[in-house]
């Protein structure tokens, strides 16, 4: 079918993606925007799944001040080059994703940083609940199996919906980059102060070395 160039625009402004993959995601859904955007975003996370093993030595510094300096945050996000840190859609990145923890307060990265004693506090809490109401045992292992999964959106960076587009998690808001620069992209660490707190949030995950091995950011 024919698409039009204004379609055309119209969805690379929603979705950030390169004008090809816009005019492709329109002739496979025929023209529906929305379906058009859904195609973009599964393309953008199988992209990022298949570069999520390349090292990010690169990146940039992000911070968030909220209004009347109450609120800030410094993030640190990685890719594979200097040339992409420069971007204004990695600089858009790291802006939105430094305002989103500054609203949203996460407490980890990814569910792989949630330390075994907060799993294991929060697993028995909800089993606790689900035997107490009277549920058999392998019904209450689902609930809980359920609510350990709302405990990670709650809690992991990654698994939140983004603020400004709650159908969409941080982790796909990356991906997106990630279709659209072509390189990986990580968060490494963040930092999140609030006037009066003295408990600051601090979260680092996990990366790749140039020699492959796994280090922790510290």
């Amino acid at each position: 079918m024919d698409i039009s160039a204004a379609q055309v625009k119209e969805l690379r402004e929603k979705s950030g993606a390169p004008m090809m993959d816009c005019k492709k995601a329109l002739v496979e859904s025929k023209g529906v925007m929305e379906e058009a955007i859904v195609l973009l975003r599964k393309r953008g996370v199988s992209l990022a799944g298949k570069k999520a093993a390349r090292v990010t030595s690169e990146g940039s510094v992000g911070h968030y001040i909220h209004a009347g300096g109450k609120i800030g945050v410094l993030l640190e996000v990685n890719c594979e080059s200097d040339f992409v840190a420069r971007t204004e859609d990695f600089k858009e990145l790291l802006h939105d994703i430094s305002m989103h923890i500054a609203a949203s307060d996460p407490k980890f990265v990814r569910r792989e940083d949630v330390s075994p004693e907060d799993f294991a506090r929060e697993k028995d809490i909800y089993l606790a609940q689900a035997v107490a109401s009277g549920k058999p045992p392998a019904i209450a292992e689902k609930i809980v199996e359920g609510k350990m999964g709302k405990f990670y959106e709650e809690v992991c960076l990654l698994e939140q919906p983004f603020i400004k587009d709650q159908t969409t998690t941080i982790a796909q808001l990356i991906a997106t980059k990630v279709g659209k620069l072509g390189e990986n992209i990580a968060v490494r660490r963040f930092s999140r102060f609030k006037v009066g707190d003295a408990n600051a949030t601090v979260a680092s995950t996990t990366y790749k070395t140039e020699g492959g091995e796994e280090a922790v950011a510290s």
